[in-house]
């Protein structure tokens, strides 16, 4: 700090405490929100503490002006006044942990270097994950061990849906978790799970983004990362209705896409009739031990080397055929009792019918024994990345697949115990799967996985809208917070208790690429930027493939 020139001074016409202080821009000099600062205060007996901090506001006024009216008087001549600036800057560290204020009339200066690590905690982590950039341009890092498990785990991002950027911000994480060396001889066996509710924005993260110009590949070069699209990519996608082949039902992209689907005898055995009434109200309704209950009388079926079933003697190979079957079962007076449950009213029972009636035209195309080598349409997780593209699905359906998928992985990870192996899960639309308020099966999951996959490497991270409407126990476990462009009454809500007031009304503004990231090494949650994706983001976007070959033309490309 010495070889600096001073920024400024603290200030005494403000009272300075150890938690946060003014300071007096000098002449020439200007200080932003978020800038970073270092100061050292000698004590009386020669001990030297160095304080550091980040500017959380800055201010200008007329000195020696009365009114508002003066501006014009001042500006004219007419008066006398001085223009003063002053920037308010909350303390993060102190060196050693003497906790006194600083002295009015200290100088201050910018903190570059190793004055920066130490005033946003960066020598203290032994693993550093790049998270973006500072306002100035700088890498800014969490401490991998609160993402790993090791400390903590998991990620929350809150944003205003196309605004906020946050599955972008999502997949930009990971990329720096795979490129960046920080996970060492991990990285190789890390996967990532991520399901694509919105558009098809995220089947391209293996195609190079044509739209990349020289300022951004700098950016990730100032990070220490490739601009490079991920290298490992599997992309599964559901059938389209009424398909015979199982041609996956996307649009933007003509190769390299699995269509998925689970056999009626998966759906039997692997006991998945729950997850069609996941709707978070199960907890309020009788007819969920009907649920059960015949969830019990599917998992006997026999599963058929075609992924039929044989129930009772009767072979089923549609799903809607199962339907008609189990609605015949639970209704008859004969099989009632042992279908339904006993002391089941009728009321109870047309409750359950009605509703698995109204899954069929949902999910007849996710659930069948129709389609032959019904293994190579299972999701697998062997590629780094696996994007399961759910957004032409209906909200019920989607909800089948999300839970489905992620109560196999999660299952998987059980069974394989303690592991360096980490799995990576991304989930928009958070506040869908784990709502606040109600059971249900994905609820149950995803709650397991936010307060046991620490333990297993299993780490979420989620994003929703409105933090305030997913159940608080999820919010509660993410050690690492994101938000991005928010609502005004969103940003007025407890669940961003975390952010200082001015931070909540910068949410309210902020543009996209740019993010408020709160970590537990850090007392104060600090603004990033992070570069253009480096991966397409849409079919106009994307580059032939790393290595090697074309992009398949669109054969409707120009027609109306």
């Amino acid at each position: 700090m010495t070889d600096q020139q001073p920024v400024g001074r603290v200030i005494g016409t403000d009272d300075a405490t150890p938690l946060e202080f003014w300071v007096g821009v000098a002449d020439g000099e200007y200080l932003q929100l978020d800038d970073v600062v270092a100061l050292e205060r000698t004590l009386p007996n020669g001990d030297a503490v160095h304080m550091y901090g980040i500017v959380e506001q800055v201010r200008a006024r007329h000195e020696g002006a009365r009114f508002d009216s003066d501006v014009f008087l001042i500006e004219d001549g007419v008066l006398p006044a001085e223009v003063s600036e002053a920037a308010k800057v909350v303390t993060t560290r102190f060196e050693p942990e003497t906790f006194v204020p600083p002295r009015p009339g200290q100088a201050v200066y910018r903190a570059i270097g190793d004055d920066r690590d130490k005033a946003l905690f960066f020598d203290r982590m032994a693993d550093r994950l790049p998270v973006g950039t500072s306002r100035a341009g700088e890498p800014m890092f969490v401490n991998l061990e609160f993402l790993d498990g090791t400390r903590g785990a998991h990620v929350n991002i809150s944003g205003v849906s196309g605004v906020a950027t946050k599955t972008t911000y999502a997949t930009f994480l990971l990329h720096s978790l795979f490129t960046s060396g920080v996970l060492g001889a991990r990285a190789v066996n890390t996967k990532a799970l991520i399901f694509n509710v919105k558009g098809e924005d995220l089947l391209f993260l293996d195609r190079p983004n044509l739209s990349l110009d020289e300022d951004q590949r700098g950016r990730y070069a100032g990070l220490g990362l490739p601009a490079a699209p991920f290298r490992s990519v599997g992309i599964y996608a559901p059938p389209k209705h009424g398909s015979r082949t199982g041609q996956p039902d996307v649009s933007a992209r003509h190769d390299g896409v699995t269509p998925f689907f689970w056999t009626l005898g998966e759906f039997c055995a692997d006991d998945l009739l729950p997850f069609l009434f996941a709707d978070a109200e199960d907890d309020r309704a009788h007819y969920t031990m009907v649920v059960y209950n015949v969830m019990a009388r599917l998992h006997r079926a026999v599963v058929l080397d075609d992924g039929g079933v044989a129930i009772e003697g009767e072979e089923v190979r549609t799903f809607r055929d199962l339907v008609d079957l189990i609605t015949h079962k639970v209704q008859d007076d004969e099989s009632r009792y042992d279908w339904a449950g006993p002391a089941i009213g009728s009321g109870t029972i047309n409750a359950f019918v009605r509703r698995l009636h109204g899954a069929v035209r949902h999910v007849e195309h996710l659930i069948r024994g129709d389609l032959p080598h019904a293994e190579q349409h299972r999701i697998d997780l062997q590629r780094q990345v696996t994007v399961v593209d759910i957004h032409n699905l209906n909200d019920r359906a989607k909800r089948f697949v999300v839970g489905v998928t992620v109560r196999k992985a999660f299952e998987e990870k059980e069974r394989q115990g303690q592991s360096d192996e980490l799995l990576f899960l991304v989930l928009d639309e958070l506040n869908k799967y784990a709502p606040r308020e109600g059971f249900s099966p994905i609820k149950e999951i995803l709650l397991d996985v936010a307060e046991r996959g620490r333990s297993l490497g299993v780490i979420l991270i989620g994003a929703q809208q409105t933090a305030s409407e997913v159940e608080r126990r999820i919010i509660a476990n993410s050690a690492i917070r994101v938000v991005g462009r928010l609502d005004s009454a969103e940003a007025g809500r407890d669940e961003y208790g975390f952010l200082p007031g001015v931070q909540r009304q910068r949410a309210t503004i902020m543009k996209p690429g740019t993010m408020i990231v709160a970590q537990p090494e850090l007392p104060i949650p600090v603004v990033v930027e992070f570069p253009f994706p480096a991966w397409a983001t849409r079919a106009s976007e994307a580059g032939p493939p790393p290595g090697g070959g074309s992009v398949p033309e669109d054969p409707f490309e120009g027609l109306a």
